[in-house]
């Protein structure tokens, strides 16, 4: 009988190793074909964000140099005066967009400070009041509260003249900002004047007209005008942005003036 179980034992043995080899081979052979799969959604994945981000590098770096080769074309004897005039123009624009962002303030609460001041402390604690805040609309209290035991005549004038002082500050910078934007069309058709030129001149030395003769002269003519009448739109855009923001500005200083006016003759009636 014990011969008999062992038997079977050593049958059922032999049985089960090749069924649990296969197993085991089928089931690496599944994980190799799942990690194929995977690695080549992941490459197909890869692959497709590459395509998409390949053409973006390429259209930007077909935009940029693109302007190269126009601005190549154009001649960059007339187009290089037409970029300095917009640099230096964009350059103005920025400097007197920033100072005017950071001269507006709250003339409302400048003014509220001021009367508090004016109760708490005297003429002294509203002079420091204003010599802590920024802008042109301080300034202009500051020098006025100086004057006030003169009388508020004499404040007035004082807020008048200084108020002029910071309205010429205000536009500094703008008269050239006006002159690069009529400049740059100027140039540009200067250049324009300059490529027509060159085209009669290849038309007259070769004694004919052809179209591989005026080809290049034209084609001066018309990139050194439109790189001018761009800089001179883009310059006034931010020429009218400047002008709107100064009157603005002018004009919060006027009222704020008056109601500060009534503020010092109040104080001193007291």
């Amino acid at each position: 009988m014990k011969k008999v179980l062992a038997l079977f034992f050593a049958a059922g043995i032999l049985f089960t190793q090749p069924v649990l080899a296969q197993e085991a081979t089928d089931a690496a052979a599944t994980e190799q074909v799942a990690s194929t799969d995977t690695n080549a959604a992941a490459a197909d994945t890869a692959a497709a964000a590459t395509e998409e981000a390949v053409p973006a590098v390429e259209e930007e770096a077909s935009f940029t140099q693109m302007l190269k080769e126009k601005f190549i074309e154009g001649d960059p004897l007339w187009m290089a005066p037409v970029l300095l005039t917009m640099i230096f123009g964009l350059a103005i624009a920025i400097e007197r967009v920033l100072y005017l962002t950071l001269s507006n303030q709250n003339n409302d609460k400048l003014l509220k400070g001021i009367e508090d001041a004016l109760k708490s402390g005297g003429k002294s604690a509203a002079m420091e009041y204003c010599r802590n805040m920024r802008g042109p609309v301080a300034s202009i209290f500051y020098q006025g509260l100086d004057k006030m035991d003169e009388g508020v005549e004499i404040v007035d004038k004082a807020v008048v003249s200084l108020g002029s002082v910071e309205t010429g500050k205000l536009e500094r910078g703008v008269s050239w900002l006006s002159l690069f934007i009529a400049l740059a069309p100027m140039l540009g058709f200067l250049g324009t004047v300059v490529g027509m030129i060159q085209a009669f001149d290849a038309i007259e030395a070769a004694g004919d007209i052809s179209p591989t003769l005026v080809a290049g002269g034209i084609k001066v003519a018309l990139l050194t005008t439109v790189f001018g009448l761009i800089a001179a739109m883009i310059l006034q855009i931010f020429y009218n942005l400047i002008i709107a923001m100064i009157d603005n500005l002018v004009n919060k200083m006027e009222d704020a003036s008056i109601s500060f006016l009534d503020i010092v003759a109040a104080h001193l009636k007291k």
